[in-house]
C-alpha cells in the first residue's frame, strides 16, 4: 500500500495542486491506516482492505481519545485515496460503499436569554452620539430579525421600507428575504438616519456607516458587538453570531414555528434551524426540574 500512497500524493501535488498542509495532513492518515491494517492482517495490501478493516480502524481511533470530527476527516482521506485508486483500476469494488463515520455532536450555540438581552437593550445611553446610536440599533438589529454581520453591513436605505414596516435582505448567493419590523424598531432606524444625515457627509447609500460616510467593515461589527456583549458574565463566545443564536433560539422558546423561524433566518435547509431546538429542549428540561414537584426528587 505504501507504494500506492506515494503515487496518490503525486497525484495531490502536481496534478490536484493541494496544498503542502493538506499533502501532509493525507500523508499522516493513510500511513496510519496502512500500519493499522498491517498490524491487524499481517500484510498491508490494498485489495485486503473491506469495511470490516475500516471499522475496526474507526473504532481504534475512538478509544484512542479522537473526537469524532477528527475521526471523520481521517475517513474522508482514506475514502478520497480509495476512489482514486477505482480510477486508475487498482480496485475494482469500493470497500467503503457501506462504511459510516461517528455522527459528530453538535455544539449547542451560545445565547443570550431574553432577560439579559432586554437589559442590554434599555440600558440608558449616557453619550448620545452619532456613533452611539448607530452601535444601539445595531445591536438591536441582530438581536430584532436574525441577520447575519454581512447582511447588516450590505443593507442600504432603499432596503428599508418604512410604511410596509419590513426589511429587505440580501443573504447568501445574493437570495433576498423580507424581514417584519416591530414599531419600536421603525422609529429606532428614523432617529438614527436624522441624527447620521445631519452629522455625516459623504453618505454611499448604505445604512450604517462609519463617521466618514464610508461602509462597515467586518472587523469594526465584530469589536461593537463584541464589546457590549463582554457585559454578560455568562457568554462563553462574544460575536454578532451570539445574537442571530440569541433571535433563533428566543423565537423558539416563545412558541414560534420553527419553519417562519427558518425563513426569517435565511436558511436553505430546515436542518440548519432545527440546532437551535436543542437549545430551546434544554431551557424546556430547566423549567420542568424547576416547577414540577417530582423531578425535584
Amino acid at each position: 500500500m505504501t507504494q500506492l500512497i506515494e503515487k496518490y500524493l503525486r497525484y495531490l501535488r502536481y496534478e490536484r495542486n493541494y496544498s503542502p498542509r493538506t499533502e501532509i495532513s493525507y500523508s499522516e492518515d493513510l500511513r496510519q491506516f496502512s500500519v493499522f491494517v498491517e498490524s491487524e492482517l499481517g500484510q498491508s495490501d490494498v485489495a485486503a482492505v473491506d469495511g470490516d478493516i475500516v471499522r475496526r480502524w474507526i473504532v481504534s481511533l475512538m478509544e484512542a481519545g479522537l473526537s469524532a470530527r477528527s475521526v471523520n476527516r481521517k475517513l474522508s482521506a482514506l475514502k478520497s485515496f480509495i476512489r482514486y485508486l477505482l480510477r486508475i483500476g487498482e480496485l475494482k469494488a469500493n470497500p467503503l460503499r457501506k462504511v459510516v463515520g461517528p455522527k459528530a455532536k453538535k455544539p449547542i450555540p451560545s445565547f443570550v436569554n431574553d432577560g439579559d438581552m432586554e437589559h442590554l437593550l434599555d440600558e440608558e445611553d449616557a453619550e448620545n452620539t452619532f456613533e452611539s446610536i448607530r452601535n444601539r440599533l445595531m445591536m438591536e438589529l441582530f438581536y430584532d430579525t436574525g441577520m447575519r454581520r454581512a447582511e447588516l453591513i450590505g443593507l442600504q436605505d432603499v432596503d428599508v421600507d418604512f410604511s410596509a414596516r419590513m426589511l429587505k435582505v440580501t443573504g447568501k448567493r445574493n437570495k433576498q428575504r423580507l424581514i417584519p419590523m416591530s414599531d419600536k424598531l421603525v422609529a429606532q432606524i428614523m432617529e438614527y438616519m436624522q441624527v447620521r444625515d445631519s452629522e455625516v457627509e459623504n453618505l454611499s447609500g448604505y445604512l450604517f456607516v462609519r463617521t466618514n460616510g464610508g461602509q462597515l467593515y467586518p472587523m469594526l461589527v465584530h469589536r461593537i458587538v463584541t464589546g457590549v456583549l463582554e457585559s454578560v458574565p455568562t457568554l462563553s463566545k462574544t460575536s454578532p453570531h451570539v445574537l442571530r443564536h440569541s433571535f433563533a433560539t428566543g423565537m423558539l422558546n416563545n412558541g414560534a414555528d420553527i419553519n417562519a423561524v427558518k425563513e426569517l433566518l435565511g436558511h436553505s435547509s430546515l436542518a440548519s434551524t432545527e440546532v437551535y431546538t436543542h437549545t430551546s429542549f434544554e431551557e424546556l428540561k430547566k423549567i420542568y426540574k424547576q416547577a414540577h414537584p417530582r423531578a425535584k426528587k
